[in-house]
Protein backbone atom coordinates (compact mmCIF):
# COMPACT_ATOMS: atom_id res chain seq x y z
CA UNK A 1 0.00 0.00 0.00
CA UNK A 2 1.27 3.52 -0.89
CA UNK A 3 0.93 6.52 1.48
CA UNK A 4 -1.74 7.91 -0.85
CA UNK A 5 -3.70 4.66 -0.61
CA UNK A 6 -3.39 4.66 3.18
CA UNK A 7 -4.73 8.23 3.30
CA UNK A 8 -7.59 7.30 0.99
CA UNK A 9 -8.47 4.29 3.13
CA UNK A 10 -8.37 6.46 6.27
CA UNK A 11 -10.67 9.12 4.73
CA UNK A 12 -13.22 6.55 3.55
CA UNK A 13 -13.07 4.84 6.94
CA UNK A 14 -13.88 8.13 8.72
CA UNK A 15 -17.00 8.51 6.58
CA UNK A 16 -17.91 4.86 7.15
CA UNK A 17 -17.46 5.22 10.91
CA UNK A 18 -19.62 8.35 10.99
CA UNK A 19 -22.48 6.74 9.06
CA UNK A 20 -22.05 3.47 10.93
CA UNK A 21 -22.26 5.15 14.34
CA UNK A 22 -25.43 7.02 13.36
CA UNK A 23 -27.18 3.95 11.97
CA UNK A 24 -25.74 1.34 14.36
CA UNK A 25 -23.96 -0.73 11.71
CA UNK A 26 -20.35 -0.21 12.79
CA UNK A 27 -18.85 1.03 9.54
CA UNK A 28 -17.54 -2.31 8.35
CA UNK A 29 -20.52 -2.74 6.06
CA UNK A 30 -19.21 0.20 4.01
CA UNK A 31 -15.48 -0.42 4.52
CA UNK A 32 -15.52 -3.88 2.93
CA UNK A 33 -16.92 -2.82 -0.48
CA UNK A 34 -14.70 0.29 -0.46
CA UNK A 35 -11.55 -1.77 0.13
CA UNK A 36 -12.42 -4.41 -2.45
CA UNK A 37 -13.90 -2.16 -5.16
CA UNK A 38 -11.72 0.97 -4.88
CA UNK A 39 -8.42 -0.47 -3.64
CA UNK A 40 -8.48 -4.03 -4.99
CA UNK A 41 -8.03 -5.64 -1.57
CA UNK A 42 -8.81 -9.35 -1.34
CA UNK A 43 -12.25 -9.92 0.18
CA UNK A 44 -10.92 -12.00 3.08
CA UNK A 45 -8.28 -9.37 4.00
CA UNK A 46 -10.97 -6.69 3.75
CA UNK A 47 -13.13 -8.69 6.15
CA UNK A 48 -10.19 -9.08 8.55
CA UNK A 49 -9.56 -5.31 8.56
CA UNK A 50 -13.26 -4.64 8.95
CA UNK A 51 -13.71 -6.87 11.97
CA UNK A 52 -10.89 -5.02 13.75
CA UNK A 53 -12.54 -1.70 12.88
CA UNK A 54 -15.90 -2.92 14.19
CA UNK A 55 -14.35 -3.53 17.61
CA UNK A 56 -12.79 -0.04 17.53
CA UNK A 57 -16.11 1.55 16.54
CA UNK A 58 -17.99 -0.18 19.30
CA UNK A 59 -15.41 0.85 21.90
CA UNK A 60 -15.61 4.51 20.85
CA UNK A 61 -19.29 5.11 20.12
CA UNK A 62 -20.75 2.73 22.70
CA UNK A 63 -19.11 4.55 25.63
CA UNK A 64 -20.73 7.83 24.62
CA UNK A 65 -24.13 6.20 24.09
CA UNK A 66 -24.04 4.50 27.50
CA UNK A 67 -23.17 7.82 29.14
CA UNK A 68 -26.11 9.52 27.40
CA UNK A 69 -28.53 6.66 28.36
CA UNK A 70 -29.18 5.81 24.73
CA UNK A 71 -27.98 2.21 25.03
CA UNK A 72 -30.28 -0.41 26.57
CA UNK A 73 -27.76 -2.61 28.35
CA UNK A 74 -30.28 -5.27 29.39
CA UNK A 75 -31.55 -5.72 25.84
CA UNK A 76 -27.99 -5.78 24.52
CA UNK A 77 -26.67 -8.39 26.93
CA UNK A 78 -29.76 -10.59 26.52
CA UNK A 79 -29.47 -10.59 22.73
CA UNK A 80 -25.70 -11.15 22.83
CA UNK A 81 -26.42 -14.72 23.93
CA UNK A 82 -27.72 -15.30 20.40
CA UNK A 83 -25.27 -13.16 18.41
CA UNK A 84 -22.03 -14.51 19.89
CA UNK A 85 -23.11 -18.10 19.22
CA UNK A 86 -23.98 -17.24 15.64
CA UNK A 87 -20.73 -15.30 15.16
CA UNK A 88 -18.56 -18.29 16.06
CA UNK A 89 -20.54 -20.52 13.69
CA UNK A 90 -20.15 -17.99 10.88
CA UNK A 91 -16.42 -17.50 11.39
CA UNK A 92 -15.84 -21.26 11.19
CA UNK A 93 -17.75 -21.39 7.88
CA UNK A 94 -16.20 -18.29 6.29
CA UNK A 95 -13.11 -19.98 4.81
CA UNK A 96 -15.29 -22.40 2.87
CA UNK A 97 -17.51 -19.72 1.28
CA UNK A 98 -16.66 -18.39 -2.23
CA UNK A 99 -15.79 -14.64 -2.41
CA UNK A 100 -18.47 -14.06 -5.06
CA UNK A 101 -21.10 -15.34 -2.65
CA UNK A 102 -19.80 -13.02 0.07
CA UNK A 103 -20.18 -10.04 -2.28
CA UNK A 104 -23.75 -10.96 -3.18
CA UNK A 105 -24.72 -11.68 0.42
CA UNK A 106 -23.33 -8.33 1.56
CA UNK A 107 -25.27 -6.53 -1.18
CA UNK A 108 -28.51 -8.28 -0.27
CA UNK A 109 -28.05 -7.23 3.37
CA UNK A 110 -27.51 -3.62 2.30
CA UNK A 111 -30.60 -3.51 0.10
CA UNK A 112 -32.68 -5.29 2.72
CA UNK A 113 -31.71 -2.64 5.22
CA UNK A 114 -32.62 0.07 2.68
CA UNK A 115 -36.13 -1.38 2.41
CA UNK A 116 -36.48 -1.27 6.19
CA UNK A 117 -35.34 2.36 6.26
CA UNK A 118 -37.96 3.34 3.66
CA UNK A 119 -40.76 1.65 5.59
CA UNK A 120 -39.82 3.56 8.78
CA UNK A 121 -39.04 6.90 7.12
CA UNK A 122 -41.91 8.86 8.65
CA UNK A 123 -41.72 7.31 12.12
CA UNK A 124 -39.94 9.26 14.84
CA UNK A 125 -40.83 6.85 17.66
CA UNK A 126 -42.71 3.51 17.61
CA UNK A 127 -46.45 3.50 18.46
CA UNK A 128 -47.19 3.19 22.17
CA UNK A 129 -47.97 -0.39 23.25
CA UNK A 130 -48.54 -2.19 26.55
CA UNK A 131 -45.63 -4.06 28.10
CA UNK A 132 -45.80 -7.82 27.45
CA UNK A 133 -45.45 -10.38 30.23
CA UNK A 134 -42.10 -11.62 28.88
CA UNK A 135 -40.75 -8.07 28.62
CA UNK A 136 -41.83 -7.46 32.22
CA UNK A 137 -40.10 -10.63 33.50
CA UNK A 138 -36.89 -9.85 31.59
CA UNK A 139 -37.14 -6.12 32.39
CA UNK A 140 -36.86 -5.11 28.74
CA UNK A 141 -38.90 -1.90 29.09
CA UNK A 142 -37.18 1.43 29.67
CA UNK A 143 -36.90 5.02 28.38
CA UNK A 144 -34.28 7.35 26.93
CA UNK A 145 -33.81 11.17 26.85
CA UNK A 146 -34.33 12.58 23.34
CA UNK A 147 -32.79 16.04 22.96
CA UNK A 148 -34.39 16.55 19.55
CA UNK A 149 -37.90 15.92 20.94
CA UNK A 150 -37.09 17.55 24.28
CA UNK A 151 -38.60 14.78 26.40
CA UNK A 152 -38.12 11.30 27.89
CA UNK A 153 -39.32 8.61 25.45
CA UNK A 154 -40.63 5.35 27.00
CA UNK A 155 -40.53 2.03 25.13
CA UNK A 156 -40.98 -1.73 25.63
CA UNK A 157 -39.51 -4.65 23.66
CA UNK A 158 -42.08 -6.59 21.62
CA UNK A 159 -41.92 -10.02 19.89
CA UNK A 160 -38.88 -10.99 21.95
CA UNK A 161 -38.53 -14.63 20.66
CA UNK A 162 -38.49 -13.38 17.03
CA UNK A 163 -35.86 -10.81 17.92
CA UNK A 164 -33.72 -13.49 19.57
CA UNK A 165 -33.81 -15.71 16.43
CA UNK A 166 -32.96 -12.75 14.18
CA UNK A 167 -30.02 -11.93 16.45
CA UNK A 168 -28.60 -15.44 15.99
CA UNK A 169 -28.81 -14.93 12.23
CA UNK A 170 -27.15 -11.53 12.67
CA UNK A 171 -24.28 -13.17 14.52
CA UNK A 172 -23.91 -15.79 11.77
CA UNK A 173 -23.64 -13.05 9.14
CA UNK A 174 -21.12 -11.22 11.33
CA UNK A 175 -18.87 -14.25 11.42
CA UNK A 176 -19.13 -14.72 7.63
CA UNK A 177 -18.60 -11.08 6.60
CA UNK A 178 -16.76 -9.48 9.50
CA UNK A 179 -19.13 -6.49 9.56
CA UNK A 180 -20.59 -6.76 13.03
CA UNK A 181 -23.98 -7.39 11.34
CA UNK A 182 -25.25 -4.10 12.73
CA UNK A 183 -27.77 -3.84 9.91
CA UNK A 184 -29.53 -7.02 10.97
CA UNK A 185 -29.28 -6.05 14.63
CA UNK A 186 -31.02 -2.74 13.92
CA UNK A 187 -33.64 -4.50 11.78
CA UNK A 188 -34.31 -6.95 14.63
CA UNK A 189 -34.60 -4.27 17.31
CA UNK A 190 -36.29 -1.51 15.29
CA UNK A 191 -38.44 -3.69 13.04
CA UNK A 192 -39.19 -6.88 15.01
CA UNK A 193 -38.86 -5.76 18.65
CA UNK A 194 -40.12 -2.20 17.93
CA UNK A 195 -37.52 -0.31 19.94
CA UNK A 196 -36.97 3.38 18.99
CA UNK A 197 -34.50 3.84 16.14
CA UNK A 198 -32.00 5.75 18.26
CA UNK A 199 -32.07 3.08 20.98
CA UNK A 200 -31.70 0.37 18.34
CA UNK A 201 -28.70 2.17 16.82
CA UNK A 202 -26.99 2.84 20.15
CA UNK A 203 -27.60 -0.69 21.46
CA UNK A 204 -26.37 -2.17 18.17
CA UNK A 205 -23.13 -0.17 18.47
CA UNK A 206 -22.66 -1.65 21.95
CA UNK A 207 -23.35 -5.19 20.71
CA UNK A 208 -21.30 -5.27 17.49
CA UNK A 209 -17.98 -5.11 19.27
CA UNK A 210 -18.83 -8.12 21.45
CA UNK A 211 -20.06 -10.07 18.43
CA UNK A 212 -16.99 -9.19 16.37
CA UNK A 213 -14.61 -10.11 19.19
CA UNK A 214 -16.18 -13.57 19.30
CA UNK A 215 -14.89 -14.30 15.78
CA UNK A 216 -11.85 -11.96 15.51
CA UNK A 217 -9.45 -14.51 16.98
CA UNK A 218 -10.34 -17.00 14.27
CA UNK A 219 -9.61 -14.46 11.51
CA UNK A 220 -6.32 -13.46 13.18
CA UNK A 221 -5.18 -17.06 13.51
CA UNK A 222 -6.02 -17.71 9.86
CA UNK A 223 -3.82 -14.78 8.72
CA UNK A 224 -6.71 -12.67 7.39
CA UNK A 225 -5.75 -9.56 9.40
CA UNK A 226 -3.12 -7.44 7.59
CA UNK A 227 -1.90 -4.67 9.97
CA UNK A 228 -1.02 -2.38 7.04
CA UNK A 229 -4.67 -2.40 5.97
CA UNK A 230 -6.32 -2.79 9.37
CA UNK A 231 -4.49 0.16 11.03
CA UNK A 232 -5.78 3.04 8.84
CA UNK A 233 -9.22 1.42 8.71
CA UNK A 234 -9.48 1.12 12.51
CA UNK A 235 -8.20 4.68 13.13
CA UNK A 236 -10.50 6.17 10.51
CA UNK A 237 -13.61 4.30 11.59
CA UNK A 238 -12.99 5.15 15.25
CA UNK A 239 -12.63 8.86 14.42
CA UNK A 240 -15.87 8.85 12.43
CA UNK A 241 -17.68 6.89 15.13
CA UNK A 242 -16.81 9.42 17.83
CA UNK A 243 -18.17 12.24 15.64
CA UNK A 244 -21.32 10.25 14.88
CA UNK A 245 -21.94 9.55 18.56
CA UNK A 246 -22.03 13.30 19.26
CA UNK A 247 -24.44 13.94 16.38
CA UNK A 248 -27.01 11.23 17.09
CA UNK A 249 -28.57 13.02 20.06
CA UNK A 250 -29.07 16.21 18.03
CA UNK A 251 -30.76 14.90 14.88
CA UNK A 252 -34.05 13.14 14.15
CA UNK A 253 -34.53 9.53 13.13
CA UNK A 254 -35.75 10.77 9.74
CA UNK A 255 -32.48 12.67 9.21
CA UNK A 256 -30.45 9.56 10.01
CA UNK A 257 -32.43 7.51 7.49
CA UNK A 258 -32.26 10.20 4.79
CA UNK A 259 -28.45 10.23 5.03
CA UNK A 260 -28.06 6.46 5.21
CA UNK A 261 -30.60 5.31 2.60
CA UNK A 262 -28.86 6.42 -0.64
CA UNK A 263 -25.53 5.04 0.59
CA UNK A 264 -27.08 1.64 1.28
CA UNK A 265 -28.76 1.48 -2.12
CA UNK A 266 -25.70 2.58 -4.13
CA UNK A 267 -23.20 0.33 -2.36
CA UNK A 268 -25.64 -2.59 -2.23
CA UNK A 269 -26.25 -2.55 -5.99
CA UNK A 270 -22.55 -2.21 -6.80
CA UNK A 271 -21.55 -5.00 -4.42
CA UNK A 272 -24.12 -7.42 -5.83
CA UNK A 273 -22.96 -6.52 -9.35
CA UNK A 274 -19.36 -7.24 -8.46
CA UNK A 275 -20.29 -10.56 -6.93
CA UNK A 276 -22.13 -11.51 -10.13
CA UNK A 277 -19.22 -10.35 -12.31
CA UNK A 278 -20.71 -7.04 -13.47
CA UNK A 279 -18.98 -4.63 -11.05
CA UNK A 280 -16.30 -2.13 -12.03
Amino acid sequence: MTPQADLGIFAISVAAGLIGALAGVGGGILVIPALTILFGVDIHLAIGASIVSVIATSSGAAAAYVRDRMTDMRVGMFLELATTTGAVCGALLAAAVAPAFLYVLLGVILLGSAGMQVSRMGEETPPAVSTSGLATRLRLASSYPDRKLGREVPYSAQRIPLGFVLMWIAGLVSGLLGIGSGVLKVIAMDGAMRLPMKVSSATSNFMIGVTAAASAGIYLGRGDVDPQIAAPVALGVLTGALIGARLLQRISNRSVRLVFLPVLIAVGIETIGRGLGFGI
